[in-house]
């Protein structure tokens, strides 16, 4: 095989971004084998491909050797095990599921492990978050003191969550803001961090918007090391930040409007502590602006390339779709944290969670009037996705 033929399930606003930069040639050695959608209308676009109304009847044709998914998300799970029956490769958009069962029951179904399971965390290709990560994982920050990401610049309208029926529904969704907007900043946090140990939040359900889930979050975290970790997120400030803290024995790094800094310590403060003879003060520092351009990585088109790679070439995948339980489970925790008003110690009792979310949905007798606005949801999405 010198090209894949992939299949995208869903091509609303992500996955009609995907088919058209396969067919715009900006994916080498790839082309469009077909499309599929419940919505004909959606289908219009993409005469020139197969289209189907099921994803099981795209498999059965033959004419697709990857999926990319791009689904809604209690879909993903289910859309991504009929794909691995087929023997189709799998690259799925985040989040991997909508709560950890899910995601293991997903895991667990990638048996033949000839075919490539990826997941579109194309925030990894990002040049900064890239470095972020090799500070911390190369130990240059020395031991890690503190963790403390605020990123509220998800704001969101009234509108917004009134242009779908589905949208910010515990049956719809699954959750708020933990599972649409931040998927990929909790990723980022266990690809750079790892996973804490224990966890404990307050999730504000429906505190900004008239939405029945969760629109501001405060969590807090622990890790076997000692280090402490602050995240906070909302769908309902304006202006929003987007800071990145992260202060270790020998400094602090900092991200913030596309600009790192890291404030180095002449001495690491342990040491300092423990010899100077100052009572006041602290070491002395050298502020080090690190500087990588405006470029923000291949983005989408980066990792749907690396997928490609990965399935003619055996290329080393950016995001190998196992490792997205870790964020699920992480904004599992929260919103189970919050629910529960407890600390919860991780690994997390997915099938807990599991029965917490089913009673949600069971019991939620909220209702909302569906609008149409004069914006499509493709360019909703654009607007804020690179935030």
């Amino acid at each position: 095989m010198n090209q894949v033929r992939i299949g995208i399930v869903g091509v609303g606003a992500m996955g009609g971004a995907h088919a058209r930069n396969i067919l715009e040639n900006k994916i080498n050695r790839c082309v469009l084998g077909a499309v599929c959608d419940i919505d004909p209308a959606r289908l219009k676009e993409f005469t020139t491909v197969p289209q189907f109304s099921t994803h099981q009847k795209m498999l059965r044709s033959g004419k697709v050797d990857a999926v990319l998914i791009a689904t809604p998300h209690y879909s993903h799970v289910t859309v991504g095990l009929a794909a691995f029956k087929a023997g189709r490769h799998v690259l799925s958009e985040k989040p991997l599921g909508v709560h950890k069962a899910d995601c293991e029951k997903f895991i667990a179904g990638h048996t033949d492990k000839k075919l490539v399971f990826a997941e579109m965390f194309n925030q990894r290709t990002n040049p900064y978050y890239i470095k972020i990560r090799e500070m911390v994982r190369g130990g240059e920050l020395g031991a890690i003191r503190r963790i403390n990401w605020i990123i509220t610049n998800w704001f969101r309208s009234e509108v917004y969550y009134a242009s779908s029926a589905w949208r910010a529904t515990w049956v719809g969704e699954g959750g708020g803001v933990l599972v649409n907007q931040c998927p990929h900043n909790l990723d980022l946090f266990q690809w750079i961090f790892g996973m804490p140990r224990r966890v404990r939040a307050t999730c504000r359900l429906g505190h900004y918007h008239a939405i029945e889930v969760e629109d501001d979050v405060t969590a807090y975290m622990e890790y076997d090391t000692g280090t402490t970790a602050v995240f906070i997120t909302s769908t309902g400030e304006a202006p929003g930040t987007n800071r990145l803290e992260i202060v270790g024995e020998n400094g602090k790094l900092v991200y913030e409007n596309n600009a790192l800094t890291f404030i180095r310590n002449a001495i690491p403060t342990t040491e300092y502590s423990r010899t100077t003879e100052k009572i006041f003060g602290q070491p002395d520092t050298t502020i080090v602006p690190i500087s990588l351009g405006d470029d923000q990585g291949g983005q989408h088109n980066a990792v749907l390339q690396n997928f490609i790679d990965a399935i003619l070439d055996g290329t080393p995948l950016i995001a190998q779709a196992a490792e997205g339980l870790n964020s699920v489970e992480l904004g599992n925790a929260m919103l189970y944290s919050s629910l529960k008003n407890k600390t919860v110690e991780l690994p997390l009792d997915s099938a807990a969670y599991k029965r917490t979310l089913k009673q949600l949905i069971n019991n939620s007798k909220f209702t909302k009037k569906e609008v149409r606005t004069g914006t499509t949801s493709a360019e909703d999405m654009n607007k804020g996705f690179n935030k």
